[in-house]
């Protein structure tokens, strides 16, 4: 049975209970070669004294046993042990028992005779939902222990190395660049430079360079005159003179204009500059923080920016790394974002396998601020329950390509293009008249069926009867 270990993710400690002292040991004998810790019983009562005094991941266990019989262990283990998970090894004459366990919480269940490999699959899904609430509840604990005043999460080496980078240059006035990808939160990492400094009691000023006309840059930077241009209709303050003894965060500061870019030159090297429209010259003691997502060096080489002023804001450049780069942060910044856009005082919702796998899987092009969006589209459309991936945005989820013209699952004409149902109604009824074909059709057994659709056994079930379909009854060994 060895071959089977490359199925589990990690090990677990169950309890095989049954009667059948041949089938136990085979039972047994397989999930140990997995790589489990296992024990087992011979009858209900021995099974639940051994759950009494030691805590079990996993109990499989059978129905019809002496002393305790298996649908009474489970009802025990759900009141004594509720985070232990029930799978019923069950014949075709308990069915409707089986079935009302499995609404009460049972997690699966086997028809005898099945293969070990059956098994080996459900236990390889609880070990990787056991490794999830793992992660998630140490991220937790991550984010319970980090300060407060900190903006940036996460508990990777990059970021560790990058918060040490800030702490040292917080102390200092060095003109700081802060390069990186769309979406990795340089105006955090700036915010915290400013946060850290001895200006912490002065103004922090921001300013989108890429947002503006290069007549506006220059205004919102130095201020203007009544008049100065058209619609300027009142004297304004710039940011610069905002910014006095704190500190001018310049974002995207690779756009900025030729004539911009020089005036910017002569505040960082003289500490002067005159508003548009005026020959008084204003004095300034303020912190340059610039940042960019381009390759300025590129930039100069192509004449759009100017090498000396690329010198006096890069005294010192701080590279924020993209999430992808990023390893182990990912459910904590999911924790973070989950308590940022969850209800005050609500409990946290819990993510679903496949949303995680989800999740974990894509490569994240837009970085934080991607998954931001995405936790909180996942978390609105949840409404307070588990998120599922489907509550997931479209890109994150794989979908299925579009049926090929000859598919099994013909498409009929609605016989009008105005004639349009709402999505969420199309597709649950396609997904009914699917499974009403497929399980009319096949010759599959139910447990190779709900592997062939990419969902459990469990799910197969509940969507059967949430729909109503009229199944037979399953043939032997299903």
């Amino acid at each position: 049975m060895a071959q089977h270990a490359h199925l589990i993710s990690r090990e677990l400690e169950i309890l095989v209970v049954d009667d059948d002292d041949e089938l136990r040991e085979t039972i047994c004998d397989a999930l140990e070669d997995a790589g489990h810790s296992i024990h087992d019983a011979a009858d209900g009562a021995a099974a639940l004294s051994q759950a009494q005094v030691h805590h079990f991941d996993v109990v499989v266990t059978d129905i019809q046993m002496p002393k305790l019989d298996g649908l009474a262990l489970f009802k025990r283990l759900r009141q004594e042990s509720p985070n232990t998970e029930v799978i019923i090894m069950t014949s075709h004459g308990n069915v409707a028992q089986v079935v009302a366990a499995m609404k009460d919480g049972a997690y699966d269940y086997l028809a005898k005779p099945f293969q070990v490999d059956e098994l080996l699959l459900r236990l390889g899904r609880i070990a990787e939902q056991r490794a999830l609430q793992r992660d998630l509840e140490q991220a937790r604990a991550a984010l319970s222990n980090l300060d407060p005043a900190a903006v940036l999460v996460g508990q990777s080496q990059p970021i560790r190395r990058m918060l040490g980078l800030i702490e040292t240059v917080a102390k200092t006035d060095a003109a700081t660049l802060i390069t990186g990808e769309s979406g990795t939160g340089k105006e955090l990492v700036a915010r915290m430079l400013h946060d850290l400094s001895p200006r912490h009691q002065g103004r922090f000023v921001a300013l989108n360079c890429g947002a503006l006309t290069e007549t506006l840059v220059e205004a919102e930077l130095f201020g203007h005159e009544r008049g100065a241009f058209t619609g300027a209709d009142r004297k304004r303050e710039g940011r610069f003179a905002a910014a006095d003894g704190g500190t001018l965060f310049l974002d995207e500061v690779a756009e900025l204009p030729a004539a911009a870019q020089a005036k910017l030159l002569r505040v960082i090297q003289e500490g002067t500059f005159e508003p548009v429209g005026s020959t008084n010259t204003i004095k300034v003691d303020v912190r340059i923080v610039s940042a960019t997502h381009r390759d300025l060096t590129a930039r100069i080489r192509e004449g759009l920016f100017r090498e000396d002023l690329y010198y006096r804001i890069n005294v010192i450049q701080i590279a924020v790394p993209p999430l992808r780069e990023r390893p182990g942060d990912l459910a904590v910044l999911v924790q973070h974002f989950l308590k940022r856009f969850s209800a005050p005082d609500a409990k946290l919702p819990a993510i679903s396998p496949e949303a995680w796998a989800a999740l974990s899987q894509h490569a994240w092009p837009g970085n934080v601020r991607e998954l931001s969006h995405a936790v909180q589209h996942a978390v609105v459309l949840a409404g307070g329950g588990a998120i599922e991936a489907e509550h997931l945005p479209a890109t994150l989820v794989p979908h299925p390509a579009a049926p090929s013209e000859g598919s099994s699952i013909p498409i009929t004409d609605a016989g009008s293009m105005n004639v349009v149902q709402p999505l969420g109604e199309a597709v649950r009824a396609f997904e009914r008249e699917y499974l009403s074909r497929v399980l009319a059709r096949t010759k599959q057994k139910r447990g190779e069926l709900a592997e062939a659709l990419g969902i459990s056994r469990k799910t197969l079930w509940e969507k059967v009867r949430a729909y109503g379909i009229d199944t037979a009854p399953e043939r032997d060994g299903s």
